[in-house]
């Protein structure tokens, strides 16, 4: 790392930015298996939040992998460089004064609160989406599970790869067999109510 750069203090802060906004910046970062719903319900509660003038930018998994990640693989060690890059990349837009979702497996507790030690108290906002295995199995709208279980792919997360589920996330949204906007709705009332959005 390059020890000859220094941080510029700029006149226009966070503070600002959020107050111009009317908001308060947050990370609301969805985790879960893969299948589990993360990006439909990122996508509907970032129209949610819109429809009631919440200034948001979504972060999901595979679109981040297209550019910014798209030289990393599925090893431990990229995961934890993609999940690092992407809270930096959280970071900046909370300093915009955005709310910001993201969607991704993230599977490691340590790379989770990486992100949440980047950004002030009360800015990240884990929420658990809490899908069983066999439930994500029997969607698997991309076919990966299949592919994990013939061993056509190493390192998938839940199958030969650990997914460490969050211990006190801010939202615990618990699966239950109702329709992807019937669990957006269930999981904006939560934050809601808990004064996170």
């Amino acid at each position: 790392m390059a020890t000859d750069i220094v941080w510029h203090q700029h006149e226009v802060t966070k503070q600002t930015r959020s107050q111009q906004l009317g908001q308060q910046p947050r990370v609301i970062w969805l985790t879960g298996l893969s299948g589990s719903g993360k990006s439909t319900l990122a996508n509907l509660l970032e129209k949610k939040l819109v429809d009631n003038k919440r200034y948001t930018y979504l972060l999901d998994g595979d679109n981040v992998r297209h550019g910014l990640c798209g030289d990393l693989g599925f090893a431990d060690k990229d995961r934890v460089e993609n999940i690092r890059r992407v809270s930096e990349v959280a970071k900046l837009f909370v300093d915009a004064g955005s709310i910001v979702i993201t969607a991704f497996i993230s599977p490691f507790q340590t790379d989770r609160d990486y992100c949440r030690k980047l950004l002030d108290d009360n800015e990240f906002v884990e929420v658990f989406v809490d899908t069983p295995l066999e439930v994500c199995e029997q969607r698997d709208p991309k076919g990966l599970y299949k592919k994990a279980r013939n061993g056509e792919i190493k390192h998938f997360t839940g199958i030969d790869s650990t997914y460490e589920a969050p211990v006190s996330p801010e939202v615990h949204l618990d699966y239950q067999d109702e329709s992807a906007e019937d669990t957006a709705e269930r999981l904006y009332h939560l934050l809601v109510d808990k004064g996170l959005v």
